[in-house]
């Protein structure tokens, strides 16, 4: 038994048999009155001697330490894994770690979602990302304090968010580049501190606390800190960067959150670093992290990391090995099991001390305390923001105005914006209405999410808008939503009723019985849930199910009502899900498949239907475990081959908008589904699938005005589009309003000013070897070719001057601010917004330092002939430092320097010499 459980026998409590019945009635309502004031007044449990972590009076460490010192071995072992178990006798609820906010609130039922991570960095606004991670927060607050209330203590349920992602995009072929905020460390610092203040509720402008007590949440930095693909070896590979690429491309992110945005939790990488454990590393968690940065947080693992110690990277031969080794180098919380089983075991085999998991799991306690968890939630600033904010009509504005300013104009040779006057539009392509073509990956479920389809719709309707999705996404992934849904017009929920849709209902079991917890119409059957992270059956994944009221596994719904078939024929009925599905045809089964499937698979059945009838229809749907969806399409009598049918779209349209690209089915985190040109969730090929290429050119080729709207996490090589398609932009996967953002560009209801933040190489580029962690060659920082799209490129529809650079000081010591500051005049018709960027270039650039640097951009709206002086500071100690081998440390190198200011890393407008002179 351990010491501090045992109890002298001067210490044993008095029971009812040593007492009187006069005096254990007076102690019985001394004990009803303190009850009453502790529910009455929570804050009077600080009273509590026998509890002295909830005394609200002690430091948040002192309170964590002495609920340590409470648990025993195991049960401290449980609560350093993601998902801690509660301790009933200590009053200790469970608690899952485990939350995702990449651009909103992932995998937690409604939730706004924003673009994609890449897609805001092409915004190049830091004010309007401090706003979307304030508006993430609040939904993130409100979310969890309703989940408290309900009683639900599970994953993706709490306040504790693993982003953001902020990894070196180094690669176009990495799957997972869509989380990060591109190639640029510089750009991807600002971005990511931005992000971390919004989360954790840090005043934008000087970043303070808003609160001094609370913390909003804890936004986490991943992955620490050479990572960024190959998907399929991340568990095995071993990353020996130099330390010039290492501290002047793969830190300086992670740094920068640390010790500016006071981020207080970090994650680590699968793969190995100089031959260490990114998740065990003594170089990257203790000497750098903490003793180079100050870092004062905890430190997590990426999911079972700690694992593949001992297993894909046998560093160590047995599991306690890998737990005591994890907990040694600074890894305080274990996603994954490994801490919770084999730390006991390695205490107990000498291999770590209980001492050493005290001060550790300390640490998480006393982060747990800081964002309220502990205290009465009306002393809790975060904890009195109403539910309402979450899907607020705020949020949902913020959300099209993200997207708006996130699409990047890569070509304009005079066909947008798009008259007002056109009659008929023909929208083709695969992603034109793909819900999935808005969300990337790490998401929530929105409440209306919009496509480009709709948007264009919405945003036309003098016109006639003519669909046709043409081909799949990418060759062989035959895919379900290339048949057309069944629309809303030709369903009714009931006979005679006036409103469009089937309705539903939706219950928490598999077999549809009982009373259901969730009825009401549904328009359309076309629906994804559940999409989480792909790697196999190592993570449970996925957003909530249908509604909050739904479970996200092991749920059943049933839709009833009649179709009304618009002409008489042959019709191919189409049912896809994951997982089984039935259909019911005027009380005719005509299509069973019943069974789990490992992904949306489709059924058919042709039948007869005649016009003017109605005819009953139900539709029954099961899901068991990860990823569900479920559509309801079908073929309509006469329907020409969808390819065909795209053809003579475009052929009777004035105007034509093809949306392709990539969704978030065929890139992203280690997949096991690969398809040509994909591997692992990676890519082997950038060039447009050559579905999509092939429609293309075909839909060119009618000599109807083209504009062809890219959804996609990273560069795509679309050489033969820049050449002969008249207008190119890239929408990135834009979020729940990404349809109306999209078409407000097209039709000139918002100017486009988005810039790339990543480098588009071309298709026949020989790119490095994907595996080659050298920086040489990559990014327009090393790269010494021609790109197709330079980074931080983007047109407008209006004009920008630049003119009268000048520098406060032409030399300067290492440690003397200099001021660049010009003068960017609107010089078109249109108001718009300028992204001025500013560049650093070494006139004697040594082997392997960058060939210019990104040190300052901002985002000015102009109106119509306005001018304005744009200043920035450059500070030579940081912006123009670089890591000198020999010296094995950062240097400032006295000489020449040209300042470069313009529009894009290759568009520069004005440029002015700076010479740094030695101390």
């Amino acid at each position: 038994m351990d010491a501090h459980n045992r109890q002298s026998p001067r210490a044993r409590p008095a029971t009812p048999a040593n007492l009187t019945r006069g005096a254990l009635r007076r102690r019985l309502l001394a004990r009803a009155c303190v009850v009453a004031l502790l529910v009455a007044l929570p804050g009077l449990q600080a009273a509590e001697p026998a509890r002295p972590w909830l005394d609200t009076q002690r430091s948040f460490e002192d309170r964590a330490a002495a609920l340590v010192a409470q648990m025993t071995l195991e049960e401290k072992a449980a609560q350093m894994q993601n998902d801690s178990p509660a301790i009933e006798r200590l009053g200790l609820p469970a608690y899952d770690w485990w939350n995702e906010a990449l651009h909103g609130v992932a995998r937690a039922g409604g939730a706004t979602v924003f673009p994609q991570a890449i897609g805001m960095a092409a915004s190049f606004d830091i004010p309007l990302m401090d706003q979307v991670s304030s508006a993430i927060s609040d939904e993130a607050r409100a979310k969890h304090h309703r989940f408290l209330a309900e009683g639900k203590h599970g994953r993706y349920q709490g306040l504790t968010f693993w982003s953001p992602n902020i990894n070196i995009f180094r690669d176009p072929r990495w799957g997972r580049g869509q989380e990060t905020y591109g190639e640029d460390p510089y750009l991807t610092s600002r971005m990511g501190v931005s992000f971390v203040r919004g989360l954790q509720g840090m005043d934008p402008v000087t970043g303070k606390p808003l609160d001094p007590k609370y913390r909003k949440l804890d936004a986490t930095a991943k992955h620490l800190a050479v990572h960024s693909g190959p998907e399929a070896d991340r568990h095995h590979f071993d990353v020996h960067p130099s330390r010039q690429d290492l501290y002047d491309t793969y830190l300086p992110a992670f740094e920068a959150l640390v010790k500016e945005g006071d981020v207080y939790a970090v994650m680590g990488a699968y793969n190995r670093v100089y031959g260490e454990s990114a998740s065990a590393s003594q170089f990257l968690l203790q000497d750098t992290l903490r003793r180079d940065w100050g870092f004062t947080g905890y430190v997590m693992s990426d999911c079972w990391a700690i694992r593949d110690i001992y297993t894909t990277h046998a560093i160590v031969a047995t599991a306690e090995e890998a737990a005591a080794l994890g907990v040694k180098k600074g890894t305080e919380l274990n996603c994954g099991n490994t801490y919770a089983e084999h730390l006991p075991v390695a205490v107990r085999k000498g291999l770590i001390t209980e001492a050493e998991l005290d001060e550790s799991l300390t640490r998480l306690m006393t982060a747990r305390m800081r964002l309220g968890m502990f205290d009465p939630p009306a002393q809790v600033k975060w904890a009195q923001i109403p539910y309402s904010a979450n899907q607020s009509p705020a949020h949902d504005a913020l959300a099209r105005k993200m997207a708006q300013e996130s699409i990047v104009l890569l070509k304009n040779d005079g066909v947008l914006p798009l008259s007002r006057d056109v009659k008929r539009i023909a929208v083709i392509g695969p992603t034109a209405d793909d819900t999935m073509a808005l969300l990337g990956n790490y998401y929530g479920t929105p409440a209306d999410p919009v496509t480009i389809l709709r948007g264009i719709r919405e945003a036309a309707p003098q016109a006639e808008v003519v669909y046709a999705r043409g081909v799949d996404l990418v060759e062989g992934r035959n895919d379900p939503a290339a048949t057309p849904l069944v629309e809303a017009q030709y369903l009714r929920p009931s006979p005679g009723a006036n409103e469009r849709g089937l309705r539903g209902e939706y219950f928490r079991n598999r077999d549809l019985s009982g009373t259901p917890a969730l009825v009401r119409v549904d328009p359309v059957i076309g629906f994804s849930w559940d999409r989480g992270s792909p790697t196999d059956n190592l993570m449970a994944r996925g957003e909530a199910g249908p509604d909050e009221a739904i479970p996200a596994d092991n749920f059943s719904i049933r839709w009833s009502g009649q179709l009304l078939p618009p002409v008489s024929g042959s019709y191919e009925l189409e049912a896809a899900a994951n997982d089984g599905v039935r259909v019911y045809l005027d009380g005719k089964r005509v299509i069973d498949r019943w069974q789990q499937a490992d992904r949306l698979t489709a059924s058919s059945a042709t039948v007869q239907l005649e016009a003017g009838r109605a005819y009953d229809l139900k539709l029954e749907y099961q899901e068991g475990e990860r990823d569900a969806g479920v559509r309801l399409a079908w073929r309509m009598p006469g329907a020409k081959p969808p390819f065909e049918e795209a053809l003579e779209a475009a052929r009777n349209a004035d105007v034509v908008v093809f949306a392709g690209g990539l969704t978030g089915d065929v890139e992203g985190e280690e997949m096991t589904v690969n398809y040509p040109g994909f591997a692992g969730g990676d890519r082997t090929d950038t060039r447009l699938p050559a579905t999509q290429q092939k429609l293309l050119e075909a839909v060119q080729a009618t000599g109807k005005p083209v504009v062809l709207v890219l959804t996609t996490g990273s560069a795509l090589a679309v050489d033969w589009a820049k050449e002969h398609v008249p207008g190119v932009l890239v929408a990135w996967y834009p979020g729940q309003r990404g349809g109306n953002a999209v078409a407000d560009v097209l039709f000139g209801d918002a100017n486009p000013a988005g810039r790339l933040p990543v480098t588009f190489y071309k298709a026949g580029e020989k790119m490095p070897a994907f595996d080659d962690y050298t920086m040489a060659g990559r990014t327009y920082r090393y790269f010494e070719g021609e790109p197709l799209y330079p980074f931080g490129h983007g047109l407008s529809y209006t004009t920008f001057d630049y003119a009268g650079l000048k520098l406060d000081h032409a030399t300067a010591r290492a440690g003397q601010p200099v001021k660049a500051t010009v003068k960017v005049r609107n010089s078109g018709k249109r108001a718009g917004d300028e992204v001025v960027q500013l560049y650093v270039h070494p006139r004697q650039a040594g082997e392997g330092r960058a060939l210019k640097d990104l040190r300052g951009f901002q985002r000015v709206h102009l109106q119509p002939g306005e001018e304005r002086e744009v200043s920035f500071v450059l500070d030579p100690a940081r912006d123009l430092r670089h890591y000198d081998e020999k010296a094995q440390a950062y240097v400032v190198s006295p000489g020449g320097y040209e300042v470069q200011v313009g529009a894009s890393s290759a568009d520069i407008r004005a440029r002015t010499p700076l010479t740094i002179r030695a101390d």
